[in-house]
């Protein structure tokens, strides 16, 4: 049949015709490379064409096609039907509603897939059916009909047409949002206003996009001023990601503002000096002096460090009072501060008996190949809710550059879709979002953070973005990299395209925009501070710990840990002073009179006994003590029993919290079955309480080797 002819007829079925037209394309080409990847509806459908005669068997003129599809759009149909003729029966009417649903629906399972997320554009779109009316049998006629919108956040009626709009401006823009995996009702529906709701629609405010513009500026020039001071020295460079320094002031503004008095951060090399210098208010001359090799070296009894794995931290004026931010510090294994990031904050949380996570607020920075490459993420992930280790929800930032060191084809890094896969397991909500759109960036900040304050639950923001130079700046990446770098080359930095936002919006101008470069570059120069809300006065600190009683200690000092005999006794009548209705093991019951035969001196005293006994003894000099590992409750030999559990309703009584009224808190955790993660989370912990005794416990001596990266 003659393409014309064949074009009349498949314009007839009316759900094939005209805006529809790319899509029915796409499909049909996608079918004969591959017939089972389309719908069973669709196969036979092309499979009636092709016997009819009505399609070609092999890829059609696709640019012809087009064309006629757009000629037919702009010509008048032929015939008008009368309305009795044109209204469809009742029966056709319920099943567009429900088709319509359901492309809502589908837009906010997999609008994602079609936002516009890479500023480089590296690869294709994929085609995705369920976003096109076609797939669910709606067409043009369907458009200006008004239907019910269900859930969709908005008019209860609207015309397809208008809710398609709706549909991809919410999904498909710079902003893509995974959150349909969540089971949560409650959570999903408060998504769901935050994405569709005005706020979608709201511009802001001339003030906040001058902060905006000011900070990508202050990122911006602080890597070319060291690029231009320090020739070919390594400073992991965030060039390509500097949407990341206005966006975590935004974060800590919000969270002040929201009642946060800490934050805690842990990141890897990428932007480390731009965070520290930015952010945290690290003097730039100080930096300077360890470019130049001027700084004081090694502190006593430590090893020193290179500055990019430094830690730091300030107190920064916010909206809602002073709030502390410390980061901490990181090796080069990429992940491994993540779950010392969540002791620390646990630590912290428990000194301010902040139970919910409302006053302590951690923050992880990963990197995407990181992030979806080492196990550690994941045993945090699994450690994110369990009673002994939660937090009130992580805020997660991903540096997206689309490559790892010299690894960048998705087919080699990882075999998911996007690097973020792994946080589904605990049901997060993941936003993904456009490095190039400083004011997309903002949002998903501004909804993620306000996420966790409301629900306690980590959520992932995925920056995407790209590396505009090597993996330090001592290396080649078109080496390897070919193509992107040609793409990175002659792509605008993100502080070109929002300074030509600005100036076409009228909010800013060029001698502005040149003005706060200027006025950066002379503060550099000067070695001044340049992160803002930076306080400087002094100011109470309640919850400050002084280090200066372990600042001098030695490792080796000798300790007389002797006690009286009759403490001993004494103790372990308290131990074995029990509520009356506890029901206990006869195995158990045992183990504790023995106990207290060996407290008389009628037993030898063994290692459950000495142990249970050096808690109790700590407890009782005022020195809190925390335990963790697999089965630490019970002990592996069933030699501890720190835990003890009613044989008749399964509750539980822990001696050791019961030995005097106020005493210090004792933690016996059972813990995951995760080293590596547990013993960080337990060295995370330590660091910000060094005035309790904190132990993890390995079930089996080769069970350490799990964890042999903290060690």
């Amino acid at each position: 049949m003659p393409p014309r002819a064949m074009i009349k007829d498949l314009s007839e079925n009316s759900y094939l015709y005209s805006a529809n037209a790319p899509f029915v394309e796409a499909l049909y080409a996608q079918y004969l490379r591959d017939p089972g990847s389309v719908g069973e509806d669709w196969r036979d459908f092309f499979r009636q064409l092709q016997a009819q005669g009505m399609a070609p068997e092999t890829a059609p003129d696709q640019a012809m096609i087009r064309e006629e599809f757009a000629r037919l759009a702009r010509q008048p149909r032929a015939y008008q039907p009368t309305p009795s003729e044109a209204a469809p029966s009742t029966s056709c009417i319920d099943a567009k509603q429900v088709a319509v649903l359901q492309l809502i629906n589908a837009y906010r399972f997999r609008g994602h897939q079609n936002a516009d997320l890479d500023p480089l554009h590296l690869r294709e779109p994929i085609l995705v059916p369920e976003l096109h009316p076609a797939f669910h049998k709606l067409d043009d006629d369907d458009m200006d009909r008004e239907f019910n919108t269900g859930s969709l956040v908005g008019p209860e009626r609207a015309p397809l047409r208008d809710i398609l709009r709706s549909l991809k401006r919410t999904y498909c823009g710079h902003l893509g949002v995974e959150y349909m995996h969540i089971t949560d009702t409650q959570e999903k529906r408060w998504l769901q206003q935050r994405l569709e709701g005005p706020e979608a629609n709201t511009l802001l405010p001339e003030d906040e996009q001058r902060e905006i513009m000011e900070r990508i500026v202050a990122a911006g020039e602080f890597e070319k001023y060291l690029h231009t001071r320090y020739v070919g020295q390594k400073r992991f460079s965030l060039e390509g990601a500097e949407c990341l320094i206005p966006m975590l002031h935004q974060l800590v503004q919000q969270a002040g503002e929201q009642g946060v008095s800490e934050v805690v951060l842990g990141m890897a090399h990428r932007g480390r000096l731009n965070v520290l210098t930015n952010i945290l208010g690290k003097a730039p001359a100080s930096l300077f002096e360890e470019f130049e090799g001027k700084s004081g070296g090694a502190a006593k009894n430590g090893s020193g460090d290179v500055k990019y794995h430094q830690g730091f931290s300030s107190d920064i004026r916010t909206p809602g009072g002073i709030v502390h931010f410390a980061l901490l510090f990181n090796p080069s294994h990429l992940e491994i501060v993540d779950p010392v990031v969540g002791g620390s904050v646990r630590a912290r949380q428990h000194r301010r008996k902040d139970i919910t996570g409302s006053t302590v607020l951690p923050v992880l920075i990963h990197g995407d190949a990181a992030f979806s490459g080492q196990g550690v993420v994941m045993e945090n992930f699994n450690m994110s809710q369990a009673r002994g280790f939660r937090i009130g929800g992580t805020v997660h930032i991903i540096i997206n550059n689309q490559i790892g060191f010299t690894t960048s084809n998705p087919l080699d890094s990882r075999s998911t879709t996007y690097c973020t896969e792994v946080a589904r397991m605990i049901q997060a909500p993941i936003l993904h979002v456009n490095g190039d759109d400083p004011e997309a960036v903002a949002r998903a900040m501004r909804i993620a953070l306000d996420f966790r304050m409301v629900y306690r639950k980590d959520v992932v923001v995925d920056l995407v973005c790209y590396r505009r130079h090597g993996h330090s700046e001592a290396d080649e990446p078109a080496a390897t990299q070919p193509m992107m770098y040609k793409k990175i080359r002659n792509h605008a930095r993100v502080g070109q395209l929002y300074a030509d936002l600005l100036v076409d919006q009228g909010v800013m101008t060029e001698d502005d925009i040149d003005a706060l470069a200027r006025q950066y570059r002379e503060r550099l120069d000067a070695g001044e501070t340049v992160a803002p809300c930076i306080v400087t006065e002094p100011f109470d600190k309640p919850y400050w710990v002084d280090w200066r009683p372990y600042l001098d200690g030695r490792w080796d000092e000798a300790v007389d840990t002797c006690i009286a005999a009759e403490r001993v006794e004494a103790l372990i009548t308290r131990l074995n002073h029990l509520p009356e209705s506890l029901v206990l093991h006869k195995q158990v019951r045992r183990i504790l009179d023995d106990r207290a035969k060996m407290a008389r001196g009628e037993l030898p005293m063994d290692w459950g006994f000495a142990e249970t006994l050096a808690y109790a003894t700590l407890l009782e000099d005022g020195v809190p003590v925390r335990l963790s590992g697999q089965d630490s409750g019970r002990g592996t030999f069933f030699h501890r029993h720190a835990i003890l559990h009613d044989q008749q309703t399964g509750d539980s009584y822990m001696p050791l919290q019961h030995l005097y009224e106020g005493q210090p808190d004792c933690v016996v955790i059972d813990s995951l079955l995760s080293e590596e993660a547990v013993l960080g989370f337990e060295y995370g912990y330590s660091t910000a309480a060094p005035y309790g005794l904190n132990i993890w416990e390995a079930q089996f001596g080769d069970f350490a080797n799990g964890a042999q990266v903290v060690i």
